[in-house]
């Protein structure tokens, strides 16, 4: 019988939810694939093997959900209720052919100038505030504007979609206190889909009406399209949230790593790219092992669940130098905060337009910004924040300042 290395490590601890990184450090020190005795179910720890199971759908695939409880799984993926996330080929192509065309970059070209514009009013504003909530008046402000108007769902659907995607993305770890309280939630978010966001009442040719425009035209089927619709839901607004409120922290925290932008606006790219490295805004997600497969002298069999562990991926010391530094000048853009594969982030195009446009105009009006302790949100598959103090200094104040200091 093959030795299966092992851990007591709770990924879902409260402990470990807040500060999840020495865990995986030592889950990676143990091997590329560690049996979890807590949930009974392996995890994949390291950036290579990582990398290998996103890029493999026919082995490790997302058609069976990507959950730990199965229950929720049976809810969430199969005939009538799967999106691209949780179905593989030729579902999954035929899901993404119509949710993606908003999303890809032809198709952002039209948005473009919206998303800067309200960059721009968004930057004014906390420039006059100058004390004010990272997350609440900053994060949250472009997904929650642009993206809600975008997806057009009626008005309730609207003031619901950030605690219906924390509840998605809650349900997909363990039974736990966070888990339970998610599962009326995410029966709420299905009544909604299949009663309320429908044809007449969801904004004419906006993301979720297309969906059913295509269902008109015999693309998919009818009963397709409250699956689909949950697509634009959850991942197009605290993933993109998150990994701007991890961004303005590391840019708080590290301020020679802000006036290196400030000195050269060629890194921006570079600094989104960095701290999506950093900080992932999604932790790890599940898959169902359809074929055995061995990493290093380890056989998972067939039938087992494992835990893609992004956030371990992005800090692996056999993949990165000095993983656990904030360097905007590293080449980033291989992280895993997105995923791999064919289930790569839909919506991470649209992710880097807003959190971009937002930076240049910071860059652009603000010389320099404090931050405070964040609040953490408490999340089984989610990493960021609920709130962020956040102090702004305004280029022109500063100016101004300097300029009186010189005077006497």
């Amino acid at each position: 019988m093959q030795r299966r290395p092992s851990s007591d490590i709770d990924l879902f601890d409260t402990p470990v939810i807040e500060n999840s990184y020495p865990a995986f450090r030592a889950l990676r020190d143990i091997g590329p694939a560690v049996w979890l005795t807590k949930h009974n179910v392996w995890c994949i720890t390291r950036y290579n093997e990582v990398k290998q199971v996103l890029g493999d759908y026919r082995t490790f695939t997302t058609s069976k959900g990507v959950a730990i409880d199965p229950a929720v799984n049976e809810a969430t993926s199969g005939p009538g209720r799967a999106n691209s996330l949780t179905s593989d080929p030729p579902l999954h192509d035929e899901i993404r052919r119509i949710t993606s065309k908003p999303l890809l970059p032809r198709g952002l070209k039209e948005i473009q100038a919206t998303i800067e514009d309200t960059a721009r009013k968004l930057v004014d504003d906390i420039c006059t505030k100058r004390h004010v909530d990272g997350m609440a008046d900053v994060a949250h402000v472009l997904p929650l504007t642009i993206v809600s108007d975008l997806v057009g769902l009626p008005e309730e659907g609207k003031q619901s979609m950030i605690r219906w995607a924390a509840a998605t993305f809650n349900a997909m770890g363990p039974m736990n206190e966070l888990g339970q309280n998610a599962l009326p939630q995410i029966r709420e978010l299905h009544q909604f889909c299949i009663n309320d966001a429908v044809p007449g009442r969801l904004k004419p040719d906006g993301w979720a009406d297309r969906i059913y425009q295509a269902a008109a035209r015999g693309e998919i089927k009818v009963e397709q399209c409250p699956g689909m619709m949950r697509e634009y839901i959850g991942p197009s607004l605290d993933t993109t949230i998150f990994a701007t409120g991890h961004l303005l922290k590391l840019l708080g925290e590290h301020p020679d790593q802000w006036q290196l932008l400030k000195a050269d606006r060629a890194l921006i790219p570079n600094a989104i790219n960095e701290a999506l490295r950093f900080e992932a805004p999604i932790r790890l997600f599940s898959r169902y092992v359809r074929t055995a497969s061995t990493f290093g002298d380890v056989t998972i069999p067939e039938g087992d669940r494992l835990l893609v562990l992004y956030a371990s991926a992005n800090r692996d010391e056999r993949k990165w130098d000095n993983p656990d530094q904030f360097d905007i000048t590293r080449k980033a853009n291989d992280h895993l905060s997105f995923g791999y594969g064919i289930h790569t982030c839909t919506g991470m195009h649209l992710a880097k337009m807003e959190i971009t446009a937002l930076l240049s105009e910071l860059l652009n009006r603000v010389d320099r910004f404090e931050v405070g302790q964040p609040t953490l949100s408490y999340n089984n598959t989610l990493r960021g924040y609920d709130s962020l103090p956040m102090t702004v200094y305004p280029a022109e104040t500063a100016q101004a300042e300097h300029a009186a200091l010189v005077a006497g």
